[in-house]
């Protein structure tokens, strides 16, 4: 909607204000969700919707497997004291 109407406004901000006010939200909020629509469409440098999604979802892939790591270490640890205290067998 912003971009249809910004010529019937002296500048973007105008634009935002006056919409955001109809449509029930704050002109931030608004002026972000255009901000991340221009990113996603290619006008506006920065990160796209789908590359933020994609970047958590590894990060947090990353954290997981970090975990796991930590797991099977300690457990390594543990089955390898467990093996040393055993006694031995003729």
């Amino acid at each position: 909607m912003v971009s249809e109407h910004a010529a019937d406004y002296p500048s973007q901000w105008a634009a935002i204000e006056s919409i955001a006010a109809k449509i029930g939200c704050t002109a931030e909020t608004l002026r972000r969700w255009v901000r991340q629509g221009e990113r996603d469409a290619g006008v506006r440098p920065g990160l796209t919707t789908a590359e933020g999604e994609r970047i958590k979802a590894l990060e947090r892939e990353n954290r997981e497997l970090r975990q796991a790591n930590e797991i099977l270490r300690k457990a390594s640890a543990y089955f390898a004291q467990a093996e040393l205290d055993r006694p031995f067998k003729r």
